[in-house]
């Protein structure tokens, strides 16, 4: 099983929140063998890591994945050499043919694809992880947003 996370990048958490997160986990996973795959970047995808990893001390049979849309980005620090030590893998889509500008974009929709469900803390009806929440929605999977707003 596969489970991807989505939500805007200025996220605010909560207790109520990580509440929701975590019962969801247990409702869709329980202590079946499963991969998180996980964005890293912005404050839900910390939100999502944090309530992952916790989730993780008490179902080994989780593995937390870091999908990153970059393999180098030049001039700047490589997310890999971090990452690696936070995560229990780290995957890099084909996306390679890609613009550079539109990794994100292409690496969310990667992870939609690969995904038997997706956890969402989507609150506002616009932005990249809008755009992401739609495409799974379109896809037919089975998709949760842990922020109560209709959309």
């Amino acid at each position: 099983m596969i489970i991807t996370f989505c939500g805007h990048s200025d996220f605010i958490k909560t207790t109520e929140y990580e509440q929701k997160m975590l019962a969801l986990l247990e409702e869709n996973v329980g202590d079946q063998k499963a991969d998180f795959y996980l964005g890293g970047y912005g404050k839900f995808d910390s939100f999502a890591y944090d309530c992952c990893k916790k989730y993780q001390e008490t179902h080994p049979r989780i593995s937390l994945i870091f999908v990153t849309p970059y393999l180098n980005r030049k001039g700047q620090n490589n997310p890999l050499e971090h990452n690696g030590k936070r995560y229990d893998a780290i995957l890099y889509p084909e996306i390679e043919d890609k613009p550079l500008k539109f990794a994100i974009y292409h690496r969310n929709r990667w992870m939609v694809e690969k995904a038997d469900c997706v956890i969402c803390g989507i609150e506002r009806g616009y932005g990249g992880a809008y755009t992401t929440y739609r495409y799974a929605k379109s896809k037919t999977k089975p998709v949760f947003n842990i922020v109560d707003k209709t959309l």
